[in-house]
C-alpha cells in the first residue's frame, strides 16, 4: 500500500508500507495492505507506520484524516513529528 503523510508545510513521508497504526477520535485503528475505502478523523497521539511485518516508524501527530482508497492512503495531519 502506499502511504503519504501530509502537514499544511510540507510531505512528511510517502513510500510503500504494510500498513499503519493511528490514534482515531474514538480509538486506535490499523489499516492494512488492500483495505477497503475508509475517511477517518484522527485525534492526537503516536501513529505507527509498519514498513513490512518486521521494521516500523513512530510520528506523533496532532490530529488531522486519514483517506483510504485504491490501495493509497493519505494522511493529512495540523503537525507531526518523527521519533
Amino acid at each position: 500500500m502506499l502511504l503519504e503523510i501530509l502537514t499544511p508545510e510540507r510531505k512528511l513521508y510517502t513510500g510503500e508500507v504494510y500498513g499503519i497504526q493511528l490514534p482515531g477520535v474514538d480509538g486506535s485503528f490499523e489499516i492494512l495492505d488492500r483495505h477497503a475505502p475508509l475517511i477517518a478523523a484522527l485525534g492526537k497521539g503516536r501513529m505507527k507506520v509498519l514498513k513490512n511485518k518486521a521494521s516500523a516508524e513512530h510520528f506523533t501527530i496532532d490530529g488531522g484524516f486519514v483517506e483510504v482508497l485504491n490501495n493509497k492512503a493519505t494522511v493529512l495531519v495540523e503537525g507531526a513529528v518523527a521519533m
